[in-house]
């Protein structure tokens, strides 16, 4: 079995894991998995628009779906500006994890000053605050289900200052703009991917 079959050291078990011990919170570990979802879907996306398959495919799918995992990991520690993620892209360099995983991390902060370049970059930073303002859309309907969510709802709902008040606007419109895709088929086409594992995502 291979390196990418396996995970390795630096698999999406291990990144669950060191998610799992940083994290208490029920909610932010749930965050950490819609954005994975998200993520992860981009990355299969990106995938197939460069052809790849095998273990390429696998190790670019691994390194999307564990730097989303791992993307607010130090966030319940370590709040603030100033600690937040740079504390906790210290701690993955010291555990050897990817440098694309931890520049991406870094540049989901748009205080941190480092530039989003890649597409797992623009990925990272498209999908942080709308896979968390989708989760509040799916959590306010009777249902709480995410199959009850439509794009022109989500967007309604992003004109309401008071609704989800923690989730920056600006950033979902620019993260969108970064990606190169129109905002409504990037709220759908993560609208889709969530739906596809609203069970893990208790949605």
């Amino acid at each position: 079995m291979s390196e990418s079959e396996r995970g390795g050291p630096y698999g999406r078990a291990e990144a669950w894991k060191l998610l799992t011990e940083w994290t208490q919170g029920e909610s932010l570990r749930k965050h950490g998995l819609a954005v994975e979802v998200c993520v992860t879907a981009c990355g299969e996306a990106e995938a197939d628009r460069l052809g790849l398959s095998g273990e390429e495919r696998a190790a670019l799918l691994q390194l999307y779906a564990t730097t989303a995992l791992l993307h607010d990991f130090d966030y319940e520690r370590h709040p603030t500006l100033d600690e937040h993620p740079f504390v906790g892209v210290k701690e993955l360099e010291r555990l050897g994890w990817p440098r694309e995983l931890r520049t991406a991390i870094l540049g989901h902060a748009q205080y941190s000053g480092v530039p989003r370049v890649t597409h797992l970059d623009k990925a990272l930073f498209a999908c942080d605050e709308l896979a968390g303002f989708l989760t509040a859309c799916a959590l306010v309907k009777p249902s709480k289900s995410i199959a009850d969510v439509e794009v022109a709802g989500v967007r309604k709902k992003m004109k309401d200052k008071a609704f989800a008040r923690g989730v920056n606007r600006q950033d979902v419109i620019q993260g969108a703009e970064e990606l190169g895709v129109d905002l409504d088929a990037h709220i759908g086409f993560c609208i889709e991917a969530m739906r596809k594992r609203a069970g893990e995502l208790g949605l």
